[in-house]
């Protein structure tokens, strides 16, 4: 099961090279993805982001994307639907760390006139999904926006922020670009997310290998997200917790899933390789508590 989805709104906001806004129409600019393992000097280093960016361009390549995107158009939707919730209309929007743009798909040019998206995975935005909003693909990464102060009128991001090193330079960016009026609207994975695949690794490893090591990636605790963007600079927050449970007949099956759609786990300290008896133990614990 994966759950449970964080979602917040968050408005009004207070008080590297850039991008203007200015542009129109549908295009992809390459910028402000920083070199391979580069990281904010005060950051910790937890994820290998040139790994998920791998792991993304591998997932939007295959031939059936939409097989493995349910989760992220389901949790986009629901973001749409708090943008529609806000009694205004949005001039100009960027979606931080799209993938494919499961949140643009979902919007209207009514509400929103035009859209950045940005990730860093160049075949997610080659392989956007359409939308009638006009639309500009910029190749960037979260922590390192190429875009003025005071520029948006609304951000969003959905499913993404969970793999940053640096989550509070990621929301100081994103309230940087946001215009003092503007609304932030954003959903990332919570603390107890993909709880049964992380303990049936753990006790499987424990029993056959005398000690674990960590397989699933560290999720934000729902506790601390508010403290989080307080911190940035936003205020008037609304936190929600959204529980999506999704049933899979088994532990590969998840593992699939968690592949096709990029999810896979890109923290340094990864151990590359379990012992085959030891995944067939962790299959065996994961259908008991499933079940």
């Amino acid at each position: 099961m994966l759950r449970p989805v964080v979602l917040w709104r968050l408005s009004p906001r207070l008080g590297g090279p850039a991008v203007s806004a200015g542009s129109c129409g549908r295009r992809e600019v390459a910028s402000s993805v920083p070199p391979s393992g580069s990281t904010s000097p005060r950051a910790l280093n937890i994820f290998d982001r040139e790994l998920k960016r791998k792991q993304k361009n591998w997932a939007a390549r295959q031939p059936e994307p939409r097989k493995f995107d349910y989760l992220k158009e389901e949790v986009g939707s629901r973001i749409a639907d708090r943008v529609y919730d806000i009694a205004r209309d949005f001039p100009l929007a960027l979606d931080v760390g799209c993938g494919r743009g499961y949140i643009a798909q979902h919007l209207n040019k009514e509400t929103v006139g035009k859209i950045f998206q940005t990730d860093i995975a160049e075949h997610a935005l080659k392989n956007s999904l359409e939308t009638d909003i006009p639309t500009v693909n910029i190749l960037a990464d979260e922590e390192f926006l190429p875009f003025q102060e005071n520029t948006f009128d609304l951000v969003v991001s959905s499913l993404s922020l969970h793999w940053v090193n640096d989550l509070p330079r990621a929301l100081e960016q994103i309230h940087y670009v946001l215009k003092p009026d503007g609304v932030f609207v954003g959903a990332m994975f919570g603390g107890d997310t993909l709880y049964e695949l992380r303990c049936s690794l753990q006790l499987a490893e424990t029993e056959r290998e005398g000690g674990f090591s960590p397989h699933i990636s560290p999720f934000t605790a729902v506790s601390d997200l508010g403290h989080l963007l307080g911190r940035a600079g936003f205020n008037t927050l609304t936190v929600d917790t959204d529980e999506i449970q999704v049933n899979y007949p088994g532990m590969f099956e998840l593992m699939e899933d968690l592949k096709g759609m990029g999810e896979s786990n890109c923290s340094w300290n990864r151990k590359a390789l379990l012992h085959r008896d030891t995944m067939l133990a962790a299959a065996a614990v994961y259908r008991g508590k499933a079940s």
